[in-house]
């Protein structure tokens, strides 16, 4: 059962952190805050014993899901692990990732199933078939052992847009081996999908370049 409460030790951390960080404190008082938190943060880690399939979640309307999604991607990828990345809305154009990441054929499946995003496309049953396609995909990474880590890129909007059902989704989900995880980014993440998953990030928009400034898109920030 996923409670979402901090645990007795997690708030003494904070709080010690956030008494550290006082000016009026002397060497050794910020000393022996220093090795209290160090026995907390050993204790944190003495009780996570067990290992699991994680399914993440990044959402929000943030800029960075994506990124901090293929950020996972890489570590996996320098572990040796079998990665697949499915991509939901882009397509229509060839993604700087997947140059990038021919790197590591032997390891990565790359697929880029979208047409561009739903104002470009302007057609409805055909994003509803794409997305489709797409989702089948996944789901045979997935249910597939081999495949260490599965991004699902851009399926929180196709959620969002009535193209594939959360319950659906939650099913395929239940497929995944035990050790296996799959991540799932795009804004207006589905409570049921936020319920279920392990780790869930939320990007916040505070500033934009576009929205604040009317700066279009650039190579290697956006695309």
């Amino acid at each position: 059962m996923n409670t979402n409460k901090p645990t007795q030790l997690d708030s003494e951390a904070q709080s010690l952190m956030e008494e550290a960080s006082s000016p009026s404190l002397t060497e050794e008082q910020y000393r022996k805050k220093m090795q209290r938190r160090k026995q907390v943060q050993d204790q944190r880690i003495a009780q996570a014993a067990q290992e699991k399939g994680l399914i993440i979640v990044h959402t929000g309307n943030g800029k960075g899901k994506t990124t901090a999604a293929l950020g996972m991607v890489l570590r996996s990828l320098g572990h040796g692990y079998k990665v697949a990345i499915i991509q939901f809305i882009k397509g229509a154009w060839e993604p700087s990732e997947k140059r990038v990441f021919s790197l590591w054929q032997d390891q990565l499946e790359f697929h880029a199933m979208g047409e561009g995003f739903t104002w470009e496309t302007q057609d409805r049953d055909r994003d509803i078939e794409k997305a489709l396609a797409a989702w089948q995909k996944g789901l045979e990474y997935i249910q597939n052992p081999d495949f260490k880590l599965v991004l699902l890129d851009e399926i929180n909007i196709a959620i969002k847009l009535g193209y594939l059902r959360v319950e659906e989704i939650l099913a395929g989900l239940d497929q995944k081996p035990g050790q296996s995880h799959v991540i799932l980014t795009g804004r207006g993440a589905p409570t049921a999908l936020i319920e279920r998953a392990d780790l869930v990030t939320e990007m916040t928009l505070v500033k934009h370049p576009l929205r604040d400034q009317s700066v279009k898109a650039q190579p290697g920030i956006e695309f």
